[in-house]
């Protein structure tokens, strides 16, 4: 038997890797760097060295194309406006369904009970008494709920203020909005029919249990909006983070069903591939042409192309071609996390799963099982070095959990389907049919959630691209030794048994940072620096310390890579000096002070740092309420200056978070005087964790420790200070509430877990 088609693969990742290039660049240097690699590859070819030439012409147009593109985004009067912040009159043109959000916006100063995020197109806008006809991509927060319910294709009027993007996104500006939007027509009646199904949806699957009702939907039709964030990281450890990503199985499920019923029906021959496209062309309205959902349905193109002509097409061609086409197309697709694992998924299934299957096979396992076995496998591996890019951990059960939940995949898709296509005409019988989506839907949760919970379910891995570089070579070594292997059987099993015995070593070693991690206090000397896990590579930064090389250290021993908030509690050096370190090297979304705005020097330096790196900062308000990802938080203090003692101590920010069942009390440097006003106007009440006030100093209140009761305490205090912290009555007090104390200065970073097995707490000395 031949093997796969190869011959576009390397135009693909050529073509993938220039528009990755040029979309992180500005538009002139990826133009000029194409420029000179088609002369470059005019020599090639004068040398015949065709290979070479068609790499680089092929890299070039990754870089061209994508340059053209970022111009068209860039070149006009809504960059400049953006630049100014300009307030516009603006005519928009809905491109995705809008999502809500709880909780604060970062880079605003809205203090509502939430906002709305919609990718729009800004078709008119008028400022400075002037009118601009365009067509340039952009981004609408709107703190209204009077955007939720909208639909792609809707045309709108509003008033926003201009905001320029992030570096690197396919945006020419950010539209912020507080007024309602004033309708111009409705959508055309494709997007209103597959809105008014996906509600339906929603509606059918109104009545189950919150984890079950928000996993539907994504199975279904990628709508993740309201699925719980702990079912999300369950899913993150387990794996099984595609079911809630349409991509190509769910279309091949879609699909399958409608040719099964079209062949039921009589329906034969290029009928058939006729039915099969456009059941694939309404799906894709119905689920939104998201980056997986684009490629998938590439790939069934030429798949419908090859049944309807009758010839057939190696599948990493027709998957090249894909991956070509769509990237020429949106450049910035070759950025998109979730098209780099649909691609790489597919490729695994095309490439690695048949051999592997055929070998099972050979050595007397049953083909269904054989094929169930290497799908998932082959797939697990050939995403494996992206996924510890986005999580930074590599999952021990995904090929165990995704067997598990295969056979409950296509029912539950399937069944979905038909609730959300039933819902406009019975919406009793599309509850019925939501109804028995529960039971595979329960399953599917049940397997994510006892899996995560399982000893080692997932080992850190370094979240870099060094880490996944060196994933990638160690899992590409893996499977060329297993190939040899099979051919020598016995020297085989003697080395998977040292391997195995090394893993396991290796594995039951600590490591770091600890899966379940929910804060890492981290070791930056006599300071403070916190830090709140909210996702893959991403956390809240609570204070800086004093070192910028510290802080930095230890964010990159987390594989912290995107910060969407550094909180500062007060400008004291030691909280702010190492502001540096936190925006080096990443994305840093929004920095938040307290109202205080003393010492005057260091807060100066602050707004010099953030202004430099673009950053906006903003004041955090009294009561606040903020929900990112798994973290909630409150911000208890400061509900007033209390002029005595340390001010900036006693105005330090002060809040409470609860995340992954766990709350967490952050009090800054408050002193007596603030914190008896803390517990006067909150009725302090007990914690799981208390971040102990000003590195733990004599200067406490008994009674607020009392009332806390803390599990854990935390001290983030210098080796040898000069201070004499922690204090030996403070340490005393703590110990005489049953609370454990962990000390920066003795044990390193301290890492508060939330596992199976309740509240744990490890640090980096082990």
């Amino acid at each position: 038997m031949s093997g796969p088609d190869l011959r576009l693969l390397p135009a693909a990742a050529a073509i993938w890797l220039g528009a990755f290039t040029a979309t992180g660049v500005a538009a002139r240097w990826s133009l000029s760097g194409g420029g000179l690699l088609l002369v470059s590859a005019v020599w090639a070819a004068h040398r015949s060295r065709l290979w070479l030439a068609t790499v680089w012409v092929c890299l070039a147009a990754g870089l061209v194309a994508t340059g053209l593109r970022v111009v068209s985004v860039e070149i006009g009067p809504v960059d400049e406006l953006a630049a100014h912040q300009t307030r516009v009159r603006a005519v928009l043109t809905l491109t995705a369904d809008p999502v809500w959000h709880q909780g604060t916006v970062q880079g605003s100063s809205n203090r509502g009970p939430g906002f709305t995020v919609i990718p729009a197109r800004l078709e008119q806008v008028s400022a400075r008494g002037r009118v601009w006809r365009t067509r340039a991509p952009v981004l609408v927060l709107a703190f209204s709920r009077g955007w939720v319910g909208l639909l792609p294709g809707q045309e709108l009027a509003t008033t926003a203020r201009l905001r320029p993007p992030r570096p690197g996104e396919a945006l020419a500006a950010v539209l912020s909005v507080r007024d309602p939007p004033r309708l111009l027509g409705r959508p055309n009646r494709l997007e209103r029919a597959a809105g008014s199904l996906r509600a339906g949806l929603r509606r059918a699957v109104a009545g189950l249990p919150p984890d079950e009702r928000g996993l539907v939907p994504g199975l279904v039709v990628g709508d993740v909006s309201r699925v719980p964030g702990e079912l999300t990281a369950d899913f993150r450890t387990t794996g099984l983070t595609h079911l809630n990503a349409v991509s190509g199985a769910n279309l091949a499920i879609a699909i399958g069903f409608v040719v099964i019923v079209g062949r039921w029906c009589g329906v034969r021959g290029r009928w058939l591939a006729a039915l099969g496209g456009a059941a694939m062309v309404g799906f894709v309205v119905l689920a939104r042409p998201q980056p997986s959902v684009l490629r998938a349905a590439a790939m069934g193109a030429v798949t419908l192309a090859a049944l309807a002509t009758g010839r057939r097409r190696g599948g990493v061609a027709s998957l090249a071609a894909a991956v070509i086409g769509l990237v020429l197309v949106d450049p910035w697709l070759a950025r998109s996390y979730g098209f780099a694992l649909s691609a790489l998924a597919t490729a695994g299934l095309l490439v690695l799963a048949p051999s592997w299957a055929r070998w099972l096979h050979e050595h007397r396992w049953p083909w269904p099982v054989a094929h169930a076995v290497a799908v998932p496998t082959a797939a697990q591996v050939a995403c494996a070095p992206v996924i510890v890019l986005l999580s930074g951990q590599l999952s021990l059960v995904a090929v165990p959990a995704n067997l598990l939940v295969a056979p409950a995949v296509a029912p539950a898709t399937v069944v979905g389907l038909l609730a959300a296509l039933v819902s406009p005409l019975s919406d009793p019988v599309a509850a019925l049919l939501g109804w028995i989506c529960y039971a595979p839907a329960w399953w599917i949760v049940t397997v994510a959630e006892h899996g995560a919970r399982l000893p080692l379910a997932a080992l850190p891995w370094p979240g870099t691209v060094v880490g996944a570089l060196g994933l990638a070579v160690a899992l590409a070594g893996a499977v060329m030794a297993g190939r040899a292997a099979a051919r020598f059987p016995r020297t085989a099993g003697g080395v998977a048994v040292a391997v195995v015995g090394a893993g396991t070593v290796w594995a039951g070693s600590p490591g770091w940072p600890p899966p379940g991690w929910v804060m890492v206090a981290c070791d930056v000397g006599q300071g403070d620096a916190l830090v709140l896990d909210v996702g893959p590579g991403t956390a809240v930064v609570v204070d800086a310390g004093p070192d910028p090389r510290l802080v930095d250290g230890c964010l990159r021993d987390l594989g912290i890579t995107r910060v969407p908030l550094l909180l500062l509690t007060h400008f004291h050096a030691d909280h702010v000096e190492g502001v540096p370190g936190v925006l080096r090297g990443r994305h840093v979304g929004q920095v938040e002070v307290g109202p205080y705005d003393e010492p005057a020097e260091e807060r100066a330096r602050v707004l010099a740092w953030t202004s430099a790196a673009h950053v906006p900062v903003r004041q955090v308000t009294m009561g606040e309420r903020v929900v990112m990802g798994p973290l909630r938080w409150t911000v208890l203090w400061p509900a007033r200056v209390i002029e005595e003692d340390s001010v900036p101590n006693n105005a330090s920010i002060v809040l409470l978070l609860r995340s992954r069942g766990l709350s967490l009390l952050l009090t800054g440097d408050v002193e007596p005087p603030a914190q008896e006003a803390l517990a006067a106007r909150w009725g302090a009440r007990p914690v799981d964790v208390l971040k102990v006030p000003h590195h733990g100093s004599a200067y406490q209140d008994p009674a607020l420790i009392r009332a806390l009761r803390p599990r854990v305490a935390v001290i983030s205090v210098g080796a040898d200070n000069d201070y004499g912290h922690p204090a030996p009555r403070t340490i005393r007090l703590l110990q005489a509430t049953g609370a454990r104390v962990e000390r920066t200065d003795q044990d390193g970073d301290v890492a508060v877990v939330s596992g199976p097995s309740g509240l744990r707490v490890v640090t980096s000395d082990g």
